[in-house]
C-alpha cells in the first residue's frame, strides 16, 4: 500500500458536520429564582483590555490505500489594545502536525512518517482498535483532533493571562474549559453560536425575544468535563424581521459568592460588549455576533499561518 497524493482537497472545516444536532439544555437559575428579562442599565462604556482567539485548518494531503492523512495547523493569539490600535501579547502560538491512524498504516510509512514529523493519532485509546472503518470516520476524527489542538492553544494563552495580568480579556468562546480562568475576574467568554440553549421549556421565549440591550439573568451552566461559570444571554443588535438568533451571544463570567454581585458583574460585562458593536465586524458573515476585536485577532492570525 503506497502514498497517494490528494491534491486539491477542500478544507475539512468546511465539510459539513452532522454529529451535534441541536439540543436543549435546561440550566439552574442564579441571580433570583427564575430567569427574567432585564434592560442593562447605566452608560455603555467599553472595559474590554483584549482579545483571545484561536484558527484552524486541516486538510487530506495524502492517502495510503483508504486511510486518509490530514495536515492540520492550528494558531492562537491575545491581542492587546494600546490607544487606538491592537498589538499582540505575549508570543501567538503556532503548531502544525499530520493526523493518521498510526494502527492503520503500514509500518515503514508510520516510521517515515514520524521521523520527519509530529504525527497525531485521532484514533489513539480507540477501544475498537484496529477494526475497519469507514475512511470518513478517520477524517472526521482528524477533524476533532485538530479542533482539540486549537482549543489547548487557546486555553494555554488563557492560563498565562489570567495568571500575569489584571484586565477584562474578552474570549471568542466559553471559558469553562480552563478552571483558572472560570474562577477569574478577568475572563469573559462571549458564545456566538447556539448550537446548544441553556433554556428550559418555559424560557425559550424570554431568549429569543430579547430586544436590542436586553439580557437574561444569569444561569449555572457546569459539566463534568468542565468548571461551573455563570452565563446569560444579551442581544447586541435589533432582531426585528430576522432570525430570532440574530445579534444574540451567551457569556460566561467566573460564578461570584452572592447574587448581588452577580447581577453587577452582568450588568457591567453587558455595557462592556454593547460597546464593543462599533465599529462593525463587517464583511465577516458573522457581524452581528462577532465584536471587531475579534475579527482583527481572526485577520492577524490568517496572516502567521500560512
Amino acid at each position: 500500500m503506497g502514498l497517494e497524493a490528494a491534491p486539491g482537497t477542500a478544507p475539512l472545516e468546511t465539510l459539513a458536520r452532522g454529529d451535534e444536532p441541536p439540543r436543549l439544555e435546561p440550566a439552574t437559575p442564579i441571580e433570583g429564582g427564575a430567569v427574567t428579562v432585564r434592560v442593562v442599565p447605566g452608560a455603555i462604556t467599553p472595559g474590554i483590555v483584549a482579545f483571545l482567539d484561536g484558527i484552524q485548518r486541516s486538510q487530506v494531503i495524502a492517502h495510503a490505500g483508504p486511510v486518509p492523512i490530514v495536515h492540520g495547523a492550528v494558531a492562537a493569539a491575545v491581542r492587546r489594545r494600546d490607544g487606538r490600535r491592537l498589538r499582540t501579547w505575549a508570543a501567538p502560538i503556532v503548531a502544525e502536525a499530520l493526523y493518521a491512524p498510526i494502527d492503520a498504516l503500514p509500518p515503514s510509512l508510520a516510521q517515515a512518517l514520524q521521523a520527519r514529523c509530529p504525527v497525531v493519532d485521532p484514533m489513539a485509546g480507540d477501544a475498537a482498535g484496529g477494526t475497519a472503518r469507514h475512511p470518513q470516520e478517520f477524517t472526521a476524527r482528524a477533524l476533532t483532533a485538530v479542533q482539540r489542538a486549537r482549543e489547548e492553544a487557546e486555553r494555554e494563552l488563557l492560563d498565562r493571562w489570567v495568571r500575569d495580568e489584571a484586565a477584562p480579556l474578552l474570549v471568542d468562546g466559553g471559558i469553562s474549559g480552563s478552571a483558572d480562568a472560570a474562577r477569574s475576574p478577568w475572563a469573559v467568554g462571549v458564545v456566538k453560536s447556539h448550537r446548544t440553549l441553556y433554556v428550559g421549556g418555559d424560557t425559550m421565549g424570554l431568549v429569543l425575544g430579547l430586544r436590542e440591550g436586553e439580557r437574561t439573568t444569569a444561569v449555572g451552566v457546569s459539566s463534568p468535563r468542565r468548571s461551573p461559570v455563570a452565563s446569560w444571554y444579551l442581544r447586541l443588535r435589533d432582531a426585528t424581521g430576522r432570525s430570532p438568533l440574530f445579534g444574540l451571544v451567551r457569556v460566561e463570567v467566573a460564578r461570584p459568592d452572592d447574587t448581588r454581585t452577580l447581577a453587577e458583574r452582568a450588568d457591567q460585562v453587558s455595557r462592556w460588549l454593547l460597546a464593543e458593536r462599533a465599529p462593525i465586524a463587517l464583511p465577516d458573515q458573522r457581524w452581528d455576533v462577532m465584536v471587531y476585536g475579534v475579527r482583527e485577532c481572526e485577520q492577524y492570525l490568517s496572516s502567521i499561518l500560512r
